[in-house]
Parts: structure tokens; C-alpha cells; sequence
């Protein structure tokens, strides 16, 4: 089996290894946000357009 290798391969590797790691990086970050904003413990409630008189805030 022949097995060439080329500098551009090289190069193509690292830069495939950079954006690898930004990906894994800004998984991370919505993870953690995610994980931040479940464990706080504010009700989670979707907006779906109908009041919900436990969401408004007392005056």
C-alpha cells in the first residue's frame, strides 16, 4: 500500500483539529448555560401569549 503524505494534508489536519476544538469549546458554554439556568430554580415557564397570573409581578 502506498501511503504519500503531503504537506497540505498536515495543514488540513491542524485546521481541522482548530475548529474541533472551537466546536467542542462553544458546546461547552451552552452546556454549562444550560445547566446554570436549570439548577437556579426560577420557574421555567414558555411564552405561549396567555397570561398566567403567577408570571406577573406583584406591585
Amino acid at each position: 500500500m502506498i501511503k504519500a503524505t503531503h504537506e497540505l494534508h498536515d495543514r488540513r489536519k491542524s485546521r481541522n483539529v482548530g475548529v474541533g476544538l472551537v466546536l467542542v469549546g462553544f458546546v461547552a458554554i451552552v452546556f454549562a448555560l444550560t445547566v446554570v439556568k436549570v439548577t437556579r430554580g426560577d420557574p421555567m415557564q414558555a411564552f405561549d401569549h396567555v397570561v398566567r397570573p403567577e408570571m406577573e409581578v406583584a406591585q
